[in-house]
Parts: C-alpha cells; sequence; structure tokens
C-alpha cells in the first residue's frame, strides 16, 4: 500500500486515519481516486478542505458511526455504504462494545483487500445485484459452542468468524494447526481468491481456464474427499517443491486461493517498498539475490512478475532478518520454488485481465 498525506498540511497518515495530528482535520478516503481527503463539515455533510464551494461533496459510509470505515461516498448519492461495506451481509451486533473492538479489526483488513481489488479494477459485483455475488458474514460464535463458526467461501459469501479478530485466540488457532502464518487479512485474501476464480478462470478469458488448469492441476476433483485426505494423511510429501503452503496441496482450489493470497501479500508490501524508496543494499561480499531497489510500481500494467519476485526475495530476507532481530517469528515463512513462482505468474497476468488470452495460454 502506498504512502498517504493529508491534503491540508501533507503530514503523512495512515490509511485509517479518520482525523490528521497535525491540523486536526477530518479525513477520509475516496477509492475512486485513490486518495485521502481533507474534510470541513457543511450543512451536515462534508466538503473538501480549501474547497470555495459552498456545496457539500461527500458524506462518509454509513458506517462511520461505529468506528469502522473512513470511506467516503458522493454526497449526491443515494448510497449509504462504500465500495467495501456494501458487500457486507453479516456484521456483529454494534451494541455490544467488545463486537465493535473486533468489528474494527475486520473492516480495517477488508479495506485493505478492497484497496488491490480496487487498484486492479476487478469485478465487484454484491449479492444485491447477483445470487452468488461477493458477500461477507461476520459471525460470533455460540458461547456454548466455540468453534462452530467456520471460515470459509460458499459461492460467493464469505464467512469470517469474529474470533478470528481477536490476537490471542488467532494465535492460539494457527499453532494448533500447525501454520506458520495466519492473520485477519490473510483469510479476506485467500477466501476472495476462490470467488475470483468463479469470476475470472471459469468464468473469465478464453483458454483461462485451461491455462489455470495446467498449473494448478484438476478443480474437478471431489473437493470434499481432497480435504479429508490431507487432513487425514498430512501435506503432500516434498510439497515445497510445488506449492506456496502445505495447505495448497490439499486440492487445485486451494492451490489457487493460497497463490492468489501470496501474490497479494506480496504486491501490497512491495508498494510499501516503494512508497517509503526502500533500496537493499547488504554489506556482504556476496550481495546476489538479496539486492534491490524498488523503484517499480507493483500495482502497474508493466511491471514484470520477474521485477515483482526478484525483489521480494531481497525485501522479504530483510523483513525477515528485521523480525528475528526483534525476537519474532520469520515476517515471510515461505520458500518460493520454481513452480509456485511459475504460479504467482498466472494470477499477475491474471488480475491484469491476461491470463489465457495467447502467450499467457502457451507459457
Amino acid at each position: 500500500m502506498k504512502l498517504f498525506s493529508c491534503p491540508a498540511c501533507d503530514q503523512v497518515v495512515y490509511f485509517e486515519n479518520v482525523t490528521c495530528e497535525r491540523c486536526e482535520r477530518a479525513l477520509g478516503y475516496d477509492a475512486l481516486s485513490d486518495r485521502m481527503v481533507a474534510l470541513d463539515p457543511e450543512d451536515g455533510f462534508w466538503k473538501e478542505a480549501g474547497s470555495h464551494s459552498d456545496q457539500p461533496t461527500w458524506k462518509y459510509c454509513d458506517n462511520y458511526q461505529f468506528g469502522v470505515c473512513n470511506w467516503l461516498i458522493p454526497a449526491s448519492d443515494e448510497a449509504t455504504f462504500c465500495l467495501a461495506c456494501r458487500h457486507n451481509e453479516t456484521v456483529p451486533d454494534a451494541s455490544d462494545p467488545e463486537n465493535v473492538r473486533l468489528w474494527q479489526k475486520m473492516e480495517i483488513a477488508k479495506r485493505r483487500l478492497f484497496y488491490a481489488l480496487i487498484r486492479w479494477r476487478l469485478p465487484l459485483v454484491t449479492r444485491t445485484e447477483h445470487e452468488e455475488g461477493l458477500g461477507f458474514d461476520f459471525l460470533a460464535e455460540d458461547s456454548g459452542q466455540p468453534g462452530n463458526v467456520m471460515t470459509g467461501h460458499d459461492r460467493g459469501l464469505i464467512t469470517i468468524a469474529l474470533v478470528e479478530a481477536d490476537d490471542a485466540e488467532r494465535v492460539k488457532r494457527r499453532e494448533a494447526m500447525g501454520e506458520p502464518y495466519r492473520t485477519l487479512l490473510g483469510h479476506f485474501r485467500h477466501e476472495v481468491g476462490h470467488w475470483y476464480w468463479d469470476r475470472i478462470v471459469r468464468d473469465g478469458n478464453p483458454g483461462a481456464l485451461e491455462a489455470c488448469r495446467a498449473l494448478f492441476g484438476d478443480d474437478t476433483e471431489d473437493y470434499g474427499e481432497a480435504l479429508k485426505r490431507h487432513y487425514a494423511n498430512g501435506p503432500k510429501p516434498d510439497w515445497q517443491n510445488e506449492y506456496v503452503s502445505s495447505y495448497a496441496g490439499a486440492h487445485a482450489w486451494e492451490d489457487f486461493a493460497e497463490t492468489w493470497a501470496h501474490y497479494l501479500h506480496i504486491v501490497d508490501t512491495l508498494e510499501v517498498g516503494h512508497s517509503f524508496g526502500v533500496v537493499v543494499d547488504p554489506r556482504v561480499k556476496d550481495r546476489g539475490l538479496l539486492t534491490t531497489q524498488i523503484d517499480f510500481d507493483p500495482y502497474a500494467a508493466n511491471t514484470t512478475i520477474e521485477e515483482i519476485t526478484d525483489a521480494w526475495f531481497a525485501v522479504s530476507a530483510a523483513l525477515n532478518s528485521f523480525n528475528r532481530a526483534m525476537g519474532h517469528d520469520d515476517l515471510y515463512p515461505f520458500v518460493l520454488a520454481p513452480a509456485v513462482i511459475e504460479k504467482l505468474g498466472f494470477i499477475h497476468h491474471l488480475v491484469r485481465g491476461q491470463a489465457g488470452q495467447g502467450q499467457m495460454a502457451a507459457a
């Protein structure tokens, strides 16, 4: 994600900020122009700071009232929810302060997901617009039945257990399942990958499905049986040579969703590096793959997968070293084998509308 600043005073601000800490103006994010907007109140609405017009230009998403969203909607728009929140189907009971605290974490992760989806102009269809549109259920577990809400995807409806927003509980589940990585943002990126498989692989460019199957395997294999086998027998032997994670080897759909999520992890983190002007130039004799300068926009149409993966090898090594220096686990505890990089290349072309076309189908 890129760096944002307050348009009124140029103070660097976070993506989630609703107020500038320097000039104390209200802030909101306009997703269509990908910019933070400084706001002055006007007749119950908001106008851009410094505007000479008396006409209000903006209103906040309705979920702003709960402190969980800072996205903007044109004041003249009949919509009450922003481009991200309009996909919510079930949200927590806001009368419970603990629910709101966890919901806020959910929405922060979800908006970071939507930042990428909108940057790539990927299709976004609500369940009001289509019965298999993209929707989210944020569900609290029954106090007498812990674990009764399963995070997953079903024909466009993504369910995420609200308890996953509790850091201690999420770490507990990660350790119980032997996972090296488990985050809210990771859940969102993975599950939405299943929806996009339907939209832009199965129903996408001619040839996209065939090209996907050539890399990820047979998606017609019985999904339930494949997962039973995975959990009964454990990961495939030498899975590291073919998959980005052990779970990716369970079924072709999971391989795709895991690779999709990792591509989003990598691109968004590299954009942070690009925004900060990061250069990795180790002071060792054999610098090799550990040297990079992120002088490209990883979201740009002309950026290649080679630029992205070459930079990622160096950046992830540096980030892991920083984490170890602070006594933390590796930030990115994964190794990208050549077969995984080829799959990431498919995702790279897919989000740009090129997968299955000519050279990509032949690659």
